[in-house]
């Protein structure tokens, strides 16, 4: 109908979620701009600098995860956020991830990697401000791989995303297919003339659907606003 629209919220958990859900129902259709996210990493830079918090709920959703605990702050003994992906029929995986705005080490990969064996998760992600340096992609790699056990397919067990590469598009590598990650309850498609509507590898379970429940009502106002808009 040639209409416009402006979404306000505050929180970038929030507008994650609107993001996500427009993407949901109109896929390649939903054309829009979210003003008041960080464009570059002094803009990160600052965003951390700022509000820790909005800082990790802004990092965790550029790769499609969502924060531990929702809208509360604070890590869930060691993970930051969670992705749930589908594994086969009926099942489904979950990748942890940590999130460091500051200074990192070999020491933060060995962290993770505990973290990981402890909640027996198929990946854990470190996403970090500064650049992964070469001893923490060294023992990032001696953690092997998970293998998808739809095609035995391996995806790396550690994984390193700075910001900086974030930013040029680069993502998790996991098993990533139409309808694969289930993290957030999915929105419906609209219905287009012409053409089948995409549909998941496999089925999510029920637990898994209900896990990926939507975040919680945000709370008193407070910072700058955060605006999507224009479908």
């Amino acid at each position: 109908m040639g209409r416009c629209w402006v979404g306000i919220d505050i929180t970038h958990l929030a507008v994650n979620l609107i993001r996500t859900r427009l993407r949901d129902a109109f896929g390649k259709d939903a054309q829009f701009t979210v003003v008041g996210e960080p464009e570059d990493v002094t803009g990160a830079q600052a965003l951390a600098g700022e509000d820790p918090f909005q800082f990790q709920c802004w990092a965790l959703g550029l790769v499609g995860a969502r924060p531990s605990g929702g809208v509360k702050k604070g890590a869930d003994q060691g993970v930051d956020g969670r992705l749930h992906f589908v594994e086969g029929p009926g099942s489904t995986q979950v990748i942890v991830f940590q999130v460091k705005a500051g200074h990192v080490g070999a020491r933060d990969v060995r962290d993770l990697r505990g973290v990981v064996e402890r909640e027996k998760a198929a990946i854990g992600v470190l996403l970090t401000m500064e650049p992964p340096t070469h001893p923490m992609r060294t023992e990032a790699a001696s953690a092997g791989f998970y293998r998808w056990p739809f095609n035995q397919q391996a995806y790396a067990r550690l994984q390193l995303l700075s910001v900086e590469e974030l930013f040029t598009g680069k993502q998790v590598d996991y098993p990533s297919g139409t309808g694969a990650n289930v993290t957030l309850k999915r929105a419906p498609r609209a219905k287009q003339a012409g053409g089948p509507t995409p549909t998941s590898l496999f089925e999510a379970p029920r637990e898994a659907a209900e896990d990926a429940a939507p975040y919680g009502e945000p709370g008193p106002p407070k910072g700058r606003e955060r605006r999507s808009g224009r479908p």
